[in-house]
């Protein structure tokens, strides 16, 4: 029998009205917004603000390899499981982007039988938020140039203008531009250049804003450039986040969809792990925890990325605290990092299995010990796994105290995580102290370094002449005490990607700095990480078309 693939899945799937999901959720009608029949945005007057006996459970990973990990497959399922053992369950997940969508990665919506819908919504378009922050980024710059042009009151000095233009897109031609060009009426001529949506401050502060007002306030913060005296000029200077607080006024509403199972999700925002903050929207977060007996959401990447800025940016700030954390592995991918060529990955490997057991065990060590977090490893099944290499990886994490579990959600749905399911309802049973990688009232080279000792393993940081320069302009304009935003290849505990499982003797090179004072939080640039991606020899965009029935097909 032919194997479905995950768009297959989910285009024969049945799915109920969003009214209903909604009515499961306890989210009064009148504080939807329906677009279409299955999926609405939620007013934010629907938000609760007593929630603090609801379980918080993060959905984290290992170190990721082009093998797959199944993150998002295993958030989406554990949900799935927890209703199934009568738990009231919502997923909080982030919007894919559509770079990756048709580019290397392909969709986000989960896979197999362990999927949101409407995936092929979702993966698209889905309700625009994405076009509103895109379109909120670049009114700001053209306010900017527009001020540059009609006189530039500001003294603004166009050599030191931070702000981009963004595209939601992997486009490198974009990544270094020079515009402006043309007659005197067409704008002033300098450098400039285009992040992808995802990695604009203003998705940071879409994602990070607890309502209306924080965000137009964290908006205007936003520094655009800096005057010929070196002060920072901010959206405010130019009175744009009025604007652009209107262009994201639906935007900021969560959205609700569902999944095959018909488990409650809230899918807000997109930031990557890499270059951003990597977590959905709070404003979801807390609309499912208001909602909810069990909330759970995923950080992305491994957890020296997406879980360390979940834990040290956005649970800091909102006075958060996972009960407990889900470390995503698989033996394909462990045995990437023991030096597996992914044409091998499917045959028994036990050797190459055991040198990249080292990659799960640092992760643990990071949740547990550095983060005071309780962990459970599920081992999310490939069907090419063997009986022996499963229990290598049992065994390892029994050696360390740590439970571990079979996930088979993407072939079996909620009924493929009833164990996880019961892991994690056990470990939410107790309470956790949550601990910080570092302390924010350090300075900004210390907080850097704290992080890459504590979380990377690093022997320590080095700084170039700009970063070094920028950290001390930085810290004399009042930003010292922000948290760090690392910017660092997602492939590595290290800032080189070759450097596999878990890498010692190394040290992190931090390139450049950037004040994201509206998001609240110090970018460090490390490495060859790039705010704007490139597609691969072979797009994803190959594969996807469309019938005249208006099926979608290869969109993954």
């Amino acid at each position: 029998m032919k194997q479905l693939s995950d768009i297959e899945i989910a285009q024969n799937a049945k799915l109920q009205p969003i009214q209903k999901i909604a009515e499961e959720a306890g989210i009064a009608e009148e504080n939807l917004e329906i677009y279409g029949g299955y999926k609405a945005k939620i007013n934010l007057s629907a938000l609760k603000s007593n929630y603090s006996r609801n379980k918080l459970i993060l959905v984290t990973a290992i170190t990721p390899t082009s093998a797959g990990e199944g993150k998002t497959t295993t958030t989406v399922g554990l949900g799935d499981a927890l209703r199934r053992r009568n738990k009231k369950a919502a997923i909080a997940l982030r919007e894919p982007s559509l770079g990756p969508v048709f580019g290397i990665k392909g969709g986000a919506a989960g896979g197999g039988y362990a999927q949101a819908l409407p995936m092929d919504d979702l993966n698209l378009h889905f309700t625009g938020d994405f076009h509103a922050i895109g379109a909120a980024n670049n009114l700001l710059a053209a306010m900017l140039d527009n001020h540059i042009h009609q006189g530039n009151s500001l003294d603004i000095d166009t050599r030191r203008i931070v702000w981009k233009r963004c595209v939601d897109m992997n486009d490198r031609q974009l990544r270094n531009i020079v515009d402006g060009l043309g007659t005197k009426v067409d704008g002033v001529p300098r450098q400039d250049g285009f992040d992808i949506t995802a990695a604009s401050e203003v998705m940071a502060v879409f994602c990070l804003a607890n309502s209306i007002d924080d965000l137009k306030q964290r908006l205007k913060r936003m520094i655009v450039a800096y005057n010929h005296s070196g002060d920072v000029v901010t959206a405010g200077d130019l009175k744009a986040e009025g604007a652009m607080t209107v262009l994201l006024k639906d935007a900021i509403k969560p959205n609700l969809i569902q999944t095959i199972e018909g488990t409650p999700t809230y899918v807000h925002g997109g930031p990557f792990a890499n270059i951003a903050h990597g977590c959905n929207s709070i404003l979801a977060t807390k609309m499912a925890l208001s909602h909810h007996e069990y909330t759970i959401t995923e950080a992305g990447f491994g957890s020296d990325l997406g879980a360390e800025k979940f834990l040290d940016i956005k649970c800091r700030e909102n006075h958060l605290k996972p009960n407990a954390v889900v470390l995503v592995a698989t033996v394909r991918a462990l045995k990437k990092h023991g030096g597996v060529k992914n044409t091998e990955l499917n045959s028994e490997n036990l050797t190459a299995l055991k040198q990249g057991i080292p990659n799960l065990l640092r992760h643990i060590f990071l949740l547990r010990n550095i983060f005071n977090l309780k962990v459970v490893v599920a081992i999310n099944r490939f069907p090419s796994d063997t009986e022996a290499e499963l229990n290598i990886i049992k065994s390892a994490c029994n050696a360390n105290n740590i439970q571990a579990c079979l996930s088979e959600v993407w072939s079996k749905g909620g009924a493929g995580g009833l164990e996880l399911a019961d892991k994690v309802i056990k470990l939410c049973a107790t309470e956790s102290e949550l601990k910080f990688a570092y302390d924010l009232n350090q300075g900004i080279k210390e907080k850097i370094t704290e992080l890459a000792r504590n979380v990377y393993c690093a022997d320590g940081v080095d700084f170039t002449n700009l970063a070094s320069q920028k950290i001390i302009e930085a810290e004399q304009a009042g930003y010292r005490n922000l948290p760090i935003c690392m910017a660092k290849t997602q492939y590595s505990f290290s800032d080189d990607a070759s450097l596999l499982a878990a890498p010692k003797n190394f040290r992190i090179t931090v390139r450049d700095i950037r004040i994201s004072a509206g998001a609240g939080f110090i970018v460090a640039l490390t490495g060859t990480i790039m705010t704007m991606p490139g597609l691969p020899k072979v797009p994803a965009a190959e594969n996807i078309d469309i019938d005249e029935q208006g099926i979608i097909k290869g969109l993954m």
